[in-house]
Order: C-alpha cells, then sequence, then structure tokens
C-alpha cells in the first residue's frame, strides 16, 4: 500500500512525524508532497524532504492522503492542486485522513458538506459553515474521512488509520 502526505512549511512537527513512522512500521511505501520539492520545515525545527511537487502527484497511485496541521493547511488550501488531490481521494472513496488544521485543505475543496468531523477547536466555526457536523472527540470517523484534534490524539488517529487500511486490504 502506498501514502501521500501533503503538507507545506510550517506544518505540526508530531502530526507528520507520528503518523510517517507508524506506517512506515506497518510496510507503507509514503510519499511527502509540497508546493515545491525539497525540503520543508516544521513549526517546532523538523526538517523533512518533499519528493514531490504537489504538481507531480498521480493520485491514482495512492491509497490514502494525510493531512498534517499546524499552518501548512493555510497555504496548501490556496493551492488549487492541493484541494484538486483532495477531491480525487473523495470522488473514488479512498481514505483521507486530517488531523488539527488539515481539514482546511477539505473545506477549501468543497469536501465538509454532511460530513461528521473534529478539528482543532479554533476550526469548529469553519468546519460547521462547510455543512460539517463539529465532533469533539479525539477521532471521528465518517466513510473514508479519519479526523483527530490535535497532537493529544495521535494514537487514536493512527490507529485509526491502521484500522481503516486493513479493512480495505482485505
Amino acid at each position: 500500500m502506498r501514502a501521500l502526505i501533503i503538507t507545506a512549511d510550517l506544518f505540526e512537527d508530531t502530526e507528520l512525524n507520528v503518523p510517517f513512522h507508524a506506517l512506515l512500521k506497518a510496510g507503507l511505501d509514503i510519499d511527502i508532497a509540497s508546493l515545491k520539492r525539497g525540503v520543508i520545515t516544521g513549526k517546532h525545527g523538523l526538517r523533512l524532504e518533499a519528493t514531490l511537487s504537489l504538481d507531480e502527484v498521480d493520485p491514482k497511485r495512492y491509497d490514502i492522503l494525510i493531512l498534517p496541521g499546524g499552518k501548512a493547511p493555510e497555504a496548501l488550501r490556496k493551492a488549487p492542486n492541493a484541494l484538486e488531490i483532495a477531491r480525487y481521494f473523495f470522488e473514488h472513496d479512498k481514505p483521507v485522513a486530517a488531523i488539527c488544521h488539515g481539514p482546511q485543505v477539505l473545506i477549501s475543496a468543497g469536501l465538509m458538506q454532511g460530513r461528521e468531523a473534529t478539528g482543532y477547536k479554533s476550526i469548529k466555526e469553519e468546519l460547521e459553515e462547510a455543512g460539517a457536523v463539529y465532533r469533539d472527540e479525539k477521532v471521528v470517523i465518517d466513510q473514508n474521512l479519519i479526523t483527530s484534534r490535535n497532537p493529544s490524539d495521535l494514537d487514536a488517529f493512527v490507529d485509526a488509520i491502521k484500522i481503516c487500511l486493513r479493512k480495505r486490504a482485505n
């Protein structure tokens, strides 16, 4: 199986790093894509290589999309290709896992109408305005969508991703 993480500078370090290493350990191939190829830096200084630009992403190649939070979603939501990637995953009923501010990309892509979701408390109103039903829970699963609130929810977030991928593999 293959995972795609899309992010940008000022991502929340643990929200990228923890799922990345958990899925790597579970045997997934993982690509990190950003606005452009090269080194990206998290809010707390973690430096990672974006091996693809968003323009180079072929979403057909991936089984799951992961959207870490931090300040990166604010930049990504302005990138039409990031929104197209998210729409592709929804249109093809592929899993999308977004944590913290990650759902902002989905809001801008017009994908939250009628969906149950969570996210960082500061985006609650924005989620609701986009038509989502906000749940203040560690993890919310609504069909192909997995959402969590913040770094303290990472264990539940990663567990939900793994369960979802196991179900899809069977």
